[in-house]
């Protein structure tokens, strides 16, 4: 299966998750942590395995969707996209995440296609969510932390995904199935909100 990711993909993907890890870092000092070297070197290296996990399944649950149903796909990082994520985070600590898109190759993709190619980004999250739940709620000192982390950049990246607008998987699910986007999006924000409770 990872045969099927030239170095190129690789290349964007390592590039992509170094960016919104940093962005998450970033973020997450903001949230109350000190700022020192030390500090900054454990959440960078708590956000890269939180970030890694979510992002690179994410992508990678796109492109083996469509390589299902017959098309080829890769991840393309986007220069600009990643440097508006790091430094809207710097900024105003919000985290855009839109560090590129796995595009899909060929034609005639049909909407239930591509709604379900698109669903399967949003809906890893949701599932990587749960052990980061778990963990959160369950473990103590750094395994909690990490859990909490990992919660809640899956849950973000989930909710991100799923708005209904311009390219995001949202906007697809939607024009694919009311039912499926409405279900998917209530559970996303129902996670991102309880992550921010607890």
């Amino acid at each position: 299966m990872l045969e099927r990711i030239p170095p190129r993909e690789w290349r964007d993907l390592g590039i992509a998750w170094f960016a919104i890890t940093l962005a998450f870092t970033v973020v997450f000092l903001r949230d109350g942590l000190s700022l020192s070297p030390e500090a900054f070197l454990l959440v960078f290296a708590a956000s890269s395995v939180t970030v890694g996990v979510g992002f690179i399944l994410h992508e990678l649950a796109h492109k083996f969707a469509a390589i299902r149903y017959g098309y080829w796909a890769e991840f393309r990082k986007d220069n600009l996209m990643l440097l508006v994520a790091v430094a809207l985070a710097a900024l105003v600590g919000v985290v855009f995440a839109a560090p590129g898109a796995t595009v899909i190759y060929g034609s005639g993709l049909s909407r239930e296609q591509n709604g379900r190619i698109s669903a399967s980004g949003p809906a890893t999250n949701l599932l990587l969510s749960l052990p980061f739940v778990a963990l959160a709620l369950l473990g103590g000192g750094i395994l909690a932390i990490i859990g909490a982390m990992g919660w809640k950049v899956n849950a973000m990246l989930a909710s991100f995904n799923l708005l209904p607008v311009g390219p995001l998987d949202g906007k697809k699910i939607l024009a694919w199935n009311p039912g499926a986007f409405g279900a998917l999006i209530a559970a996303a924000f129902g996670l991102l909100i309880v992550s921010y409770l607890v």
